[in-house]
């Protein structure tokens, strides 16, 4: 039975990857600072393959990551404004981390690294895992050095994730469409900058789909970068304020002014498509979880009025 461990476990993706790799019979330690609590993954203290490590990925030991097969490498500072507002965390943990992670690997144990599809900045001709990247933020930036040392590991493998969207047991609102749902049902308003700008979307269940390919398959993936997402899912911003506008009604404003986080391109995921991945959940789906979820759910406030 395969030993897996990740760093991030109690993240976003972490805790839905955890769940995953549960169900399929592996152990399992998550490794997280734990910086937003430990609610997230409550679920899994009955669980006797679950393992929880209390450490922050700045502190890693060799002893932490030596009696792994598998390392899921998730823990970052994520997204545009979390890195712009925390630069020096941002290449500490994304950048310096990531390097010392790295140096305590032994060639066997595979390392899947969380990579993202924004360092392809602003491009809008077909691009591929051979077209050459031009991030355009703190965070584009710091997740493309930290992919070039995760892929100096011999054994490792890098997933270029889509913009992530939907629900998960920790959740973020910072994420675009996760976010434009959220304004839209709380406030009834959404200002739209850049919104012609195009990305890709992926579901967070598919995401982590993905990841579990590393599991079932590696021998097809070790040693290459892949694009993670659907060109069936390259949509706008407008399409995407539309489409939430389809499930409650809210007021839209179309901002003169750039977007600090100028992304705009359009990707080809044929690569990974060949292997058998393919998303599965629509963004149309997506939006309908997560204004239900919106319609009853806040996010924990310490200074809520009681």
């Amino acid at each position: 039975m395969k030993k897996v461990l990740i760093t991030g476990g109690a993240g976003y993706k972490g805790v839905i990857l955890t769940e995953a790799l549960l169900n399929k019979g592996l152990d399992v330690t998550i490794l997280d600072n734990f910086m937003y609590g430990f609610e997230p993954v409550l679920g899994f203290a009955n669980n006797p393959k679950c393992h929880v490590v209390k450490k922050d990925v700045r502190n890693l030991e060799e002893s932490d990551v030596k009696d792994y097969d598998v390392i899921y490498h998730l823990a970052a500072i994520s997204g545009y404004p979390a890195c712009e507002a925390n630069p020096d965390s941002a290449q500490n943990i994304n950048v310096n981390s990531t390097k010392r992670l790295v140096n305590f690997l032994s060639k066997d144990q595979l390392l899947v690294y969380a990579s993202t599809t924004s360092m392809y900045g602003r491009n809008r001709q077909l691009q591929d895992e051979t077209s050459p990247v031009n991030p355009v933020s703190i965070y584009g930036v710091t997740k493309r050095q930290a992919e070039e040392i995760c892929l100096e590991h011999q054994n490792s493998i890098s997933f270029r994730f889509a913009t992530l969207f939907g629900v998960s047991p920790k959740m973020r609102i910072d994420l675009l469409l996760n976010d434009f749902a959220y304004k839209a049902v709380t406030q009834r308003s959404l200002v739209l900058f850049d919104s012609a700008s195009v990305r890709t979307f992926l579901h967070v269940r598919d995401a982590i789909a993905a990841y579990v390919m590393a599991i079932d398959q590696p021998e097809n993936l070790v040693g290459e970068i892949f694009n993670v997402g659907s060109s069936e899912m390259n949509f706008s911003k407008r399409d995407i304020a539309e489409m939430i506008h389809k499930h409650i009604k809210y007021e839209m404003v179309e901002s003169k002014l750039d977007d600090p986080d100028r992304r705009d391109f359009i990707l080809n995921f044929d690569k990974l498509h060949a292997l058998g991945f393919k998303p599965r959940i629509s963004l149309d789906e997506g939006v309908k979880e997560l204004v239900n979820l919106y319609s009853w759910y806040q996010p924990f406030n310490f200074y809520k009025t009681i």
